[in-house]
């Protein structure tokens, strides 16, 4: 299927790029020769001093610079629609309601001495990752590798923040990936981003005080279907006897936040869904870059295929959350992937949140305070074994209220996801 795609006017500042629609999901490795660093340039997985104001200003404003430039680009995509833009008006207000909560988390992540921003894992624009880092380090800690929502469109690092507090709060180190957004990238840069997210972090997280033994990958949204995409990428792989960055073994454990929309298990289910919810079939078509991709970027196909069975061995346990109020995907899709999974031999475990939406469990409910069940859950698994980190979990005193009740409740009512 051909796809219209707006004209690029070449000037090299990331929406002129190429991108082509018949990408393979399951490619071959290839050892590229890398540029050679300048003197004095930080090399990659090594801690290095916080960049100075002027240097975050001048990365703040390329940032600016070029997003902007996308989203003029993913602008002449959607043209004029009634769906989108009352999603994106939505979008604000829901966002305006949770503003007292963003502005806290926004302070913790600029001027927390916790907070690492913007560690360099590659060499495209967006190949950077934020660190969490527990306030006590004196001993190696578990990792969470998080990649972060967004529709594929509006997806960024700093979305990780409030989740990457409370893990830190609880002795965890989070590593939030960051990766190229369409129109910057199809989904072939953003599992290629991922991939080489989680390669930097299995081979570096030492350097920041982390255990390399005990390291989880954790995806939401958009960015659930990425990281599960890269999984299963890498397993086959691995089965076929590749040589690869990172091993599959290294992760111990992989968390599926948000269900259906986390993981968009099966494509071919998802167009007509989003497309109703005002992410058109075209635009999603050039994310998946065109109908006869869907089946290799489908995770829940994937696992099917008989010539994946011999790698289910290679896959951690696999962990699914979903909310049974979810109207942006229904959690029969969290439900209908576990029976894939198992099926096919996988350790998957679905652990379900009675009325709780698309939105419940990543914002609102941490946002409100006080005992968060998704967080404990996934708190759990991590800590499994470890009698000190357990026995700690009990002390720990109940997160504060950032928001008041009223504004999660409205906020929640007219939440476009």
């Amino acid at each position: 299927m051909e796809l219209d795609r707006p004209a690029t006017n070449g000037d090299g500042a990331g929406a002129a790029e190429e991108m082509d629609l018949e990408r393979p999901f399951l490619r071959r490795s290839s050892s590229g020769s890398r540029r050679r660093r300048t003197a004095g340039e930080t090399p990659l997985g090594s801690p290095s001093r916080r960049p100075s104001f002027r240097q975050e200003m001048g990365h703040a404003a390329a940032e600016t610079y070029l997003i902007t430039r996308l989203t003029i680009v993913l602008l002449r995509y959607l043209g004029v629609g009634s769906r989108w833009i009352t999603k994106f008006l939505a979008l604000g207000f829901y966002a305006l309601l949770l503003m007292p909560g963003f502005i806290q988390v926004g302070y913790y992540y600029f001027f927390s001495n916790q907070v690492r921003r913007s560690v360099i894992y590659g060499e495209q624009p967006r190949n950077r990752l934020d660190l969490y880092l527990p306030m006590n380090g004196s001993t190696p800690k578990p990792v969470v590798a998080f990649v972060t929502g967004g529709a594929w469109i509006i997806g960024y690092k700093a979305w990780g923040a409030l989740l990457g507090r409370r893990l830190a709060e609880r002795d965890v180190i989070v590593a939030c990936i960051d990766y190229r957004n369409f129109p910057q990238g199809t989904i072939s840069d953003m599992i290629k981003d991922a991939s080489q997210g989680i390669s930097f972090i299995c081979n570096n997280i030492v350097n920041y005080g982390g255990d390399p033994n005990r390291i989880h990958l954790m995806g939401q949204s958009a960015g659930a279907h990425i990281a599960a995409c890269a999984l299963v990428d890498q397993a086959l792989r691995e089965h076929q006897g590749e040589n690869t960055s990172w091993s599959v073994s290294q992760i111990k454990t992989y968390f599926g936040l948000s269900g259906g929309q986390v993981f968009k298990y099966n494509l071919f289910d998802l167009v007509d869904h989003v497309h109703r919810r005002g992410l058109y079939r075209s635009i999603f078509l050039s994310i998946m870059e065109g109908e006869q991709s869907l089946q290799r970027f489908s995770p829940e196909l994937t696992v099917q295929d008989q010539s994946f069975h011999p790698a289910i061995i290679c896959l951690p346990q696999i962990i699914l959350f979903h909310g049974t109020g979810d109207y942006s995907i229904p959690s029969t899709a969290s439900e209908n992937f576990a029976t894939a999974l198992r099926s096919v031999g996988a350790q998957v475990k679905l652990i379900l949140y009675e009325g709780k939406t698309h939105t419940d469990l990543f914002l609102q409910d941490p946002l409100r305070g006080g005992r968060d069940d998704l967080l404990e859950d996934v708190v759990a698994v991590i800590h499994a074994g470890d009698a000190v980190a357990l026995a700690k979990d009990t002390t720990v005193p109940k997160a504060r209220r950032l928001v008041p009740e009223w504004q999660l409740k409205l906020a929640r009512e007219i939440s476009p996801f």
